[in-house]
């Protein structure tokens, strides 16, 4: 095993091997990414649930950019299908009672449309929803963040930005 040059755990399949044979199961890691050369096949045959190996996946070439690394894991947030389906624009926008909060979440969906930011919308959900069933406190909420009435509709602070008339360009410029 090694770190390749964006921080992330290479296996070999000597690696994997090895994991199995330990007992270890690798496929309870979050990611686990393999070079290209792995016979699977053969690690197939060493495992009892070789249908859990569907989550491994290859290591992209070693001569990737960070901002292309950044973006192509970016473009893959680990989250249930439930999160990643969701029409994360109709959930905030239900959360509105009045007609001012439809606007300014209207306002602020578009913005983070416009920057691509939906699925991050969804991951915050997730994340969220994790930590509340887990019984995970957290802060208030921090710096920029909390000009976004969004983000105080799906609790990820507790500032109501619509309050304090807040502009939501702070948060996403």
């Amino acid at each position: 095993m090694h770190n390749n040059h964006v921080g992330e755990m290479v296996f070999d399949d000597g690696d994997l091997c090895d994991l199995v044979m330990q007992g270890r199961e690798p496929w309870h890691m979050p990611r686990v990414t393999v070079t290209q050369d792995v016979d699977l096949q053969g690690l197939i045959s060493l495992v009892e649930r070789p249908e859990q190996m569907v989550t491994w996946t290859f290591a992209e070439g070693s001569d990737i950019a960070i901002p292309q690394f950044d973006r192509m894991r970016q473009s893959r947030w680990f989250m249930p299908d439930q999160y990643r389906d969701m029409d994360i624009a109709a959930h905030v926008l239900d959360l509105c009672t009045t007609q001012e909060q439809l606007q300014r979440v209207g306002q602020e969906l578009l913005m983070f449309q416009e920057r691509g930011l939906l699925d991050l919308l969804r991951y915050l959900k997730y994340l969220v929803d994790v930590m509340r069933d887990n019984r995970v406190i957290w802060g208030v909420g921090r710096g920029s963040s909390v000009a976004s009435y969004v983000l105080y509709l799906m609790g990820v602070h507790r500032i109501d930005s619509l309050y304090y008339d807040l502009d939501p360009g702070e948060f996403l410029r």
